[in-house]
């Protein structure tokens, strides 16, 4: 176990303590038992940090691009070389298993390796006019750009919101969950270790209502990212509005997986249970939360779906099972009391449900049959391991029922069909689709939602886009 130090806030190259003095406390989500002190960011904080970051902006943004991408790929390989120490550290903060904590150090360094390569490849266009004008696009960085990340992948939403503003030439403030704060401050450290100047990648520690709304509504802030949830989203994005400061929101999402009768079931059956139960413990905003078994296999499917999840082990992430305990107590309250939902609505599950008689925030792998699509279940965000089983006839029914949620971040369908494939993928409305794999894709692959799901994109190119604005330059040349 990690000693419980105060962790204090990174500004301007330095690790300080909050304007307040004032630290609160995380927890170990396995034992609940106290993890790390941590310094309280809250306005003045925010402020030192923007005006560290204003004050580095116009160094970095001048700093030749290819420059840039030699530090990004310096910081992605420290992290790979620290990929033990880190993966433990977001284990103990996070909860999650072991080496779904080795991944997302992975995918961190991934980021800013992948967008290292990119820094110098940032173009503008050349737009023909008549031969009387020479006109042309740059891209240009925003400037100060607020990172406000997720409790779910601390450490690897580090890497895909802080890596691609860093790239175009912005500065970054980061502002991680209260929850999990304690990768991001790691990897601004590793960043400073290997020749970051100061004030260009700032870690400010805070709760929601006072350091991410500060950031948030900072007249000198020149973009939001957010990931969470819709309402916070909402009101992240009413702060931003009162500057016009552009933001791009990456939020819920109650994603449907469609299985047919002529996919290959064995994959269904694996890539079901990866969708909700064996990452994170369905603490995704991308999990496959909805289940819709078309009719002929339903039974069958179902059968070795609950054999399956009842196999699965769950236990403290540090021991790596294949099902670690949610993140804290506010999260284990909000599922529980979904799993007392769905009783009331369908009765009991089918598998799970059970109140462990243990330490550590556990809540068993859960699924409810006979699922109506209406039902909260089947509606609502639960952010957990608990699946909701529909049950369909035909194609336009899977795609009506997929289409019946006021979310669209993902969807996905197995089958063996091509032309049935394509045709989910024209007609359901969400941002990404998954054909015979749940979570297919990388970070070159643009991930963002339709609807309450959020707008902009993170990920591949199309970040790049969230991160630059366009300046157009048109000369009249005639004679």
């Amino acid at each position: 176990m990690m000693e419980k130090d105060t962790h204090n806030l990174l500004i301007n190259g330095e690790f300080v303590p909050a304007a307040s003095g004032e630290t609160f406390t995380t927890f170990d989500p396995a034992t609940e038992e106290p993890l790390a002190e941590v310094a309280k960011g809250a306005q003045d904080d925010v402020n030192r940090a923007v005006e560290s970051g204003r004050e580095a902006f116009d160094k970095w943004r001048a700093m030749p691009p290819e420059k840039r991408g030699r530090l990004l790929t310096q910081l992605a390989e420290a992290i790979r070389d620290d990929i033990d120490r880190l993966s433990e550290l977001e284990t103990q903060d996070n909860g999650k298993p072991l080496s779904q904590a080795r991944a997302d150090v992975e995918g961190c360094a991934r980021y800013f390796e992948y967008y290292a390569g990119i820094a110098d490849k940032i173009h503008g266009n050349s737009i023909p006019l008549t031969h009387d004008y020479t006109d042309y696009t740059v891209r240009e960085p925003l400037g100060v750009t607020g990172q406000i990340i997720p409790w779910n992948f601390p450490i690897n939403l580090v890497g895909r919101t802080v890596a691609p503003a860093l790239a175009a030439g912005n500065v970054a403030v980061a502002k991680p969950a209260e929850q999990t704060p304690l990768s991001a401050l790691e990897v601004g450290k590793i960043a400073l270790d290997v020749g970051f100047p100061p004030g260009v990648f700032n870690v400010v520690p805070g709760f929601g209502a006072d350091a991410g709304a500060a950031l948030a509504s900072h007249p000198d802030v020149n973009g939001i990212s957010f990931t969470g949830s819709v309402v916070t989203g909402q009101q992240v994005a009413k702060l931003a509005t009162d500057n016009v400061t552009p933001v791009h929101l990456e939020l819920g999402g109650k994603s449907p997986n469609v299985v047919f009768p002529d996919a290959d079931l064995d994959v269904a059956l694996n890539e079901t249970i990866t969708a909700i139960f064996g990452t994170n413990a369905g603490q995704v905003c991308s999990a496959g939360s909805r289940l819709l078994v078309h009719e002929e296999i339903h039974d069958v499917f179902i059968d070795k779906l609950v054999e399956r999840t009842a196999e699965l082990s769950l236990g403290a992430g540090i021991d790596d099972p294949a099902v670690g305990p949610l993140v804290s107590i506010d999260q284990y309250e909000k599922v529980q009391k979904y799993v007392d939902i769905g009783r009331s609505e369908v009765g009991e599950p089918i598998v799970g449900g059970d109140v462990l008689d243990r330490k550590g925030y556990f809540v068993e792998p859960t699924i409810f049959d006979d699922v109506d699509n209406d039902m909260r279940i089947a509606q609502e965000e639960i952010f957990g391991p608990v699946l909701s089983v529909v049950e369909f006839k035909d194609d336009d029914e899977a795609i009506e029922l997929a289409n019946d949620v006021d979310y669209g971040l993902v969807a996905g369908i197995f089958t063996t069909d091509v032309g049935r494939a394509h045709r989910f993928a024209r007609d359901v409305n969400a941002g990404q689709i998954y054909v015979n794999e749940w979570f297919a894709g990388g970070v070159e692959t643009p991930f963002g939602g339709y609807k309450q799901s959020g707008f902009g994109r993170e990920k591949g190119l199309e970040a790049i886009e969230s991160y630059t604005q366009v300046k157009n330059v048109c000369f009249k040349i005639d004679r």
